[in-house]
């Protein structure tokens, strides 16, 4: 987990308005390998293990290789060229974060993904798990990906922790998501298929 990101991670438990205190046992180069992640509001800890971070569970992703054509076309759709900032990617699409990363120079990949527990640590990809409550602020992501049941539960959600200008990539979008898009204050950039994508003002 890269050591900015810790900046940003807000309690699951208690919402976006309470940030988490790093409690770090070992950090190298940047990147927080072990440790925990305490709230001072309601006293919860979250374990930072062989550089996961174990802020909830219930997203997986299939175990696949990546598609280079599918990473350009993510990074198109995200509308991102260069870092810095973090990308957010839940789900299945989650097993492009490294390759993300390694296309857009600087950008820190949050792989929001159970399965990303057993991946090794790497520069520009950040692991956590994470449940039905986004452990960030408001504004503070400069991208999000959500795809399949997460396109749905975590859209309003994902939407307020955009920052302005940043992209909602939706895919196995909910035939309302348009509507709850706009209500969020996002507009409407691509919608094909089952493919959404919006971008706040």
């Amino acid at each position: 987990m890269y050591l900015l990101l810790t900046d940003i991670l807000t309690c699951p438990r208690c919402g976006p308005e309470f940030g988490l205190i790093l409690l770090a046992d070992r950090i190298e180069e940047r990147r927080v390998l072990s440790g925990r992640l305490g709230c001072a509001n309601c006293r919860e800890q979250y374990a930072v293990e062989d550089g996961f971070g174990v802020l909830g569970s219930g997203w997986s992703s299939e175990p696949r290789q990546p598609d280079d054509e599918a990473v350009v076309r993510m990074a198109a759709l995200l509308g991102i060229t260069e870092g810095p900032g973090f990308v957010l990617l839940v789900g299945d699409a989650a097993v492009h974060a490294e390759a993300l990363a390694g296309l857009v120079p600087n950008l820190e990949v949050i792989a929001a993904s159970d399965t990303a527990a057993a991946w090794q640590e790497r520069a520009g990809v950040s692991r956590i798990g994470i449940g039905r409550n986004l452990p960030f602020p408001a504004r503070s992501l400069r991208g999000v990906v959500l795809t399949g049941d997460a396109a749905s539960e975590l859209l309003e959600q994902s939407a307020r922790s955009l920052a302005p200008m940043a992209r909602l990539v939706l895919e196995d979008a909910p035939e309302d998501a348009a509507q709850r898009l706009e209500t969020e204050g996002l507009r409407i950039l691509a919608q094909q298929g089952d493919t959404v994508v919006a971008v706040r003002g």
